[in-house]
């Protein structure tokens, strides 16, 4: 499928208010993974020209080597996660009926669920009923151990787009989510982390094959990124690269073969990915 830099950069305005301890020059900035022939590196993302990295963004913002084109590389998941989180029932307009948690509801998502921009969600073999769920997601940025919501925004890195794909059947079915909401190719991100975003300002939106089925502010999250960070890092020590998708809005539907979804959050830009049914 042919990913355009129309489809990417849609939306991607990004607001100038720094998140406190993000940038020393309280600019925004926008972080890639990406595959340029052999190699896979690091980079920071400016127009259409990415400006390779000394070591992964999680270790430094230094720049080192020649810059290459954007249109020249295939873009990979902005990082590689040593875990993933996510969060249930974080919209009130994602409730139906079902009484609003008192504290952030966390799952877990195998990093194997992790697909690139561009790449296929892959509906597994005997699924009847995989739905897509647009997600804004955080991204860690520094060891993260019991922190208060005041301290908790110095420790994320940026932000991203994400895809909770579900399998409603199963996620209903089975004793955990293990599944439901695991399956390899379940969890597309990217296309890049903005960092130095004022999310109260952006609105996240998913389209299937080019119709909106999902639309809503970020601002109307129940727990929002600092509490979710904080509330996590009480109990479970939180790494650099750690993911946390943070809930989905409104209703969702199932996907088919042949589908195309794309997941937008506005000040970042454009997840967009093919479905395919797998072969078996």
């Amino acid at each position: 499928m042919s990913i355009t830099r129309r489809d990417l950069m849609a939306g991607a305005a990004v607001a100038s208010i720094a998140i406190p301890g993000l940038r020393a020059d309280n600019h925004s900035a926008k972080y890639v993974r990406y595959r340029h022939g052999n190699k896979q590196a690091y980079g920071e993302l400016e127009d259409d020209t990415i400006y390779p990295l000394e070591d992964t963004v999680l270790k430094t913002r230094k720049r080192k080597g020649d810059k290459v084109a954007l249109s020249d590389v295939k873009l990979l998941y902005p990082v590689r996660s040593p875990k993933v989180f996510a969060v249930g029932l974080n919209y009130k307009s994602h409730l139906a009926g079902r009484p609003a948690p008192t504290n952030p509801e966390i799952f877990y998502k195998p990093t194997t669920s992790l697909q690139n921009p561009g790449d296929p969600i892959v509906i597994p073999p005997g699924s009847q009923n995989t739905h897509y769920e647009a997600e804004f997601v955080i991204v860690m940025g520094k060891r993260t151990r019991r922190v208060s919501e005041s301290e908790a925004a110095d420790h994320i890195l940026g932000y991203t787009c994400g895809n909770d794909v579900s399998e409603r059947d199963w996620q209903g079915g089975d004793l955990q989510w293990w599944r439901g909401k695991g399956c390899d190719t379940f969890g597309p991100m990217g296309p890049w982390i903005v960092s130095g975003l004022d999310y109260m300002e952006s609105e996240i939106t998913l389209r299937l094959n080019g119709e909106v089925k999902q639309q809503q502010k970020i601002s109307d999250l129940l727990f929002g990124p600092e509490k979710v960070v904080s509330f996590i890092s009480q109990y479970v020590t939180l790494q650099p690269g750690d993911s946390i998708f943070t809930g989905t809005p409104g209703s969702t539907s199932a996907m088919k073969h042949g589908d195309i979804c794309e997941v937008e959050v506005s000040g970042i830009g454009v997840l967009k990915n093919p479905i395919r049914r797998s072969r078996g």
